[in-house]
């Protein structure tokens, strides 16, 4: 029998040393069924992270797994160049629930790509490689991505063709506006982002790029409206927004189908990946047709939109859609979240839980104050996986712990998982 440490053993070798295994003894998944994964040694963990959000509505769904199987059996492949019904199928419905007017749709095979497609098409209509990004943002990691990306434990480079300034976001226990109410901090948050036009920019600014809930940045969470404010802004130069919806897309939030619309705005764009495929590689951007079709050359992605990832997500799309899973994000969220809220209280060292739906997270700090505790998120972390419990890591210190089951998950797993995470926290 192959050991997890003798596949650490292979993957240091050859892989490079910037890849970096979630634990100090890493484990293997051999396979997965619904919320539980098994590594290659048959041990068996409740998964509520999903291989970074990216396994949905449960390993092994028996729905995405039928879809798959089946257009395999006919073609693996084709590209744009010719028509592919599930690729249209798919467009179909995402561009109908995008909510983005006269909208059209480009499959990419990750975030990454799609966000860097999204960058394209604003500096493209708009004639301008001025770009505003929020502070404490992750978007990926392609050259374009980077510059976009304000988490100094993410950026690899500094060097970039993009002028960039980055605003206030919604990370509001570390922001100097931090004592003020939800108001009066969206307020300082748009004062800031004018203030940024006026002092950072040559004018015409292409666009302003935002995760409505930021993901590698640990769950920051913005009041609701927030970027409505902002788009109130932006709209005065006719600067576009781009909602990335990487990590927040197709029901995670409970609340809504897509995060931004908890701001009370319709975006120009947005990009969308991660579980969307359940596991396969998907990923794309939707837009106004006007700003889609500012790209006059031919262009398409080799492997965006291919059949067997579109007829994957078609059935992942279905089963959030007709089993009310966005509806089960909202219930089992604050099952969850009333869960873990007394262990939160308990421990000084907790400085908050924030989030929304099946998509929690837990900061460590200081127990004197808001100074980050990474070593104290890395011990959860580890005495999670001791009690068979899968969780995540982020945030801009790595001091904050990602919480985020499958969509499909039941009470009955919501409750082994608290049970595991309050028995990790008081053992940390």
């Amino acid at each position: 029998m192959t050991t997890n440490a003798e596949l650490h053993e292979r993957y240091r070798a050859v892989l490079p040393s910037f890849l970096k295994p979630l634990y100090d003894d890493p484990i293997s998944i051999e396979r997965g069924e619904g919320s539980y994964v098994w590594d290659v040694e048959g041990r068996r963990y409740l998964d509520f992270f999903g291989g970074v959000l990216t396994t949905m509505i449960g390993h092994a769904n028996p729905a995405v797994v039928e879809a798959v199987r089946n257009q395999a059996g006919k073609v693996l492949h084709t590209s744009t160049l010719y028509l592919s019904e599930p690729m249209l199928e798919l467009a179909e419905e995402i561009a109908a629930l995008s909510g983005i007017p006269d909208a059209r749709v480009f499959f990419t095979t990750s975030g990454t790509e799609a966000n860097d497609t999204a960058l394209l098409l604003a500096t493209s209509h708009r004639k301008s490689n001025q770009v505003l990004a929020m502070r404490n943002s992750y978007h990926g990691r392609s050259f374009t991505a980077q510059a976009i990306t304000s988490h100094s434990s993410w950026s690899s480079t500094s060097i970039s063709g993009l002028a960039v300034s980055f605003v206030q976001g919604g990370y509001k226990l570390r922001s100097p506006f931090r004592d003020l109410d939800d108001d009066a901090f969206t307020r300082a948050a748009v004062e800031d982002l004018q203030q940024i036009i006026d002092m950072t920019s040559a004018g015409d600014v292409a666009c302003l790029i935002a995760e409505p809930i930021q993901g590698v940045g640990g769950f920051a969470t913005p009041p609701d409206g927030f970027f409505g404010d902002f788009q109130k802004v932006l709209a005065n130069y006719g600067i576009l927004f781009i909602s990335d919806e990487v990590q927040t897309g197709w029901g995670r939030t409970g609340e809504h189908f897509w995060g931004y619309q908890a701001h009370d705005l319709v975006p120009d764009m947005l990009t969308f990946a991660k579980g969307v495929g359940n596991g396969i590689t998907l990923a794309g951007v939707v837009a106004r047709a006007a700003i889609m079709e500012t790209i006059e050359v031919t262009s398409f992605s080799t492997f965006g939109g291919n059949p067997l990832s579109t007829a994957a997500g078609l059935a992942t799309l279905r089963q959030v859609r007709d089993q009310d899973l966005q509806g089960n994000a909202l219930r089992m969220g604050q099952r969850l979240r009333d869960g873990l809220q007394p262990v939160v209280e308990r421990n000084p060292w907790i400085a908050e839980l924030r989030g929304k739906g099946l998509m929690l997270a837990i900061e460590t700090v200081q127990p004197d104050g808001i100074g980050p505790d990474a070593g104290r998120a890395t011990a959860v972390l580890e005495a999670c996986k001791d009690h068979s419990l899968l969780v995540g890591k982020g945030g801009l210190y790595g001091n904050v712990i990602r919480i985020t089951p499958m969509l499909n998950v039941s009470p009955d797993e919501i409750d082994e998982g608290v049970a595991a995470l309050a028995a990790a926290i008081d053992a940390s």
